[in-house]
């Protein structure tokens, strides 16, 4: 059950750093930008940790 929150987690910080993305492109905010991409890749990066204990679980 805590797997699946933190994977709702990262999915949910992924699409508000997508949002940031999309908005600062839009109002030409360049930091809002980046703090979109880092929220992405934070998002990407505790995503990858989820796969590796669910193969680890696995094994």
């Amino acid at each position: 059950m805590v797997a699946i929150i933190d994977k709702l987690r990262n999915k949910l910080q992924d699409l508000k750093g997508k949002g940031k993305v999309e908005i600062g492109a839009i109002v030409g905010n360049k930091d809002m930008e980046q703090e979109g991409t880092v929220d992405q890749t934070k998002a990407g990066l505790k995503d990858a940790v989820e796969h590796v204990k669910d193969a680890v679980k696995g094994s």
